[in-house]
């Protein structure tokens, strides 16, 4: 809970700081900072590493700015990161750029969502039901799909922080219940 707190001020300093040099400049922030806390996340011995006491502000540093080359950031996102390590917050940066994220996706009115299904469906499917749900939604929808052997059938949608679950083993835990209790 705290960490969230703390990664949301952070990536709130940020965005405001770009947002008073222009949108352009805001959305590059963005990339930039969701590209360097994708490269910590995707590397488990990174994140280990960042989270380690042992390892002095200076070490971290090193590291992260070598990180930080291989993204070819501004000098502006690049003091940001610089200060996380100076309070010792590299760890969090995934977490800051998510909420960074967050925020430009509230400002440009784009929702996220991931829809679970038994089996992969095909190019043609996925951009009818985004589209379909975009048009119910009434904004732009970035919908990620996965698939779920476990719900044995039907869809699992999460946007934002709702979820439909019009799942097999969803109806058929309802269905037990019901059971259960006799009705």
């Amino acid at each position: 809970m705290i960490g969230n707190v703390v990664s949301r001020r952070y990536a709130k300093a940020l965005f405001t700081v770009g947002a008073a040099k222009g949108e352009a400049e805001q959305a590059k922030y963005g990339e930039q900072l969701i590209a360097i806390g994708a490269s910590i996340s995707e590397v488990p011995e990174a994140t280990a590493f960042f989270k380690n006491p042992a390892f002095s502000v200076e070490e971290k540093k090193a590291v992260l700015n070598q990180l930080i080359e291989k993204v070819s950031v501004d000098q502006m996102v690049k003091n940001f990161c610089d200060l996380m390590a100076d309070k010792g917050r590299v760890e969090m940066l995934p977490a800051v750029a998510s909420d960074y994220k967050a925020m430009m996706d509230a400002v440009s009115g784009v929702i996220s969502g991931e829809l679970t299904t038994v089996g992969e469906l095909n190019e043609e499917r996925k951009s009818a039901i985004q589209a379909n749900l975009e048009k119910q939604a009434g904004k732009k929808l970035e919908l990620s799909f996965s698939t779920d052997k476990d719900i044995l059938g039907g869809i699992v949608l999460k946007v934002g922080d709702k979820v439909m679950d019009a799942s097999l083993k969803a109806q058929l835990q309802i269905l037990k219940e019901n059971i259960k209790r006799g009705e």
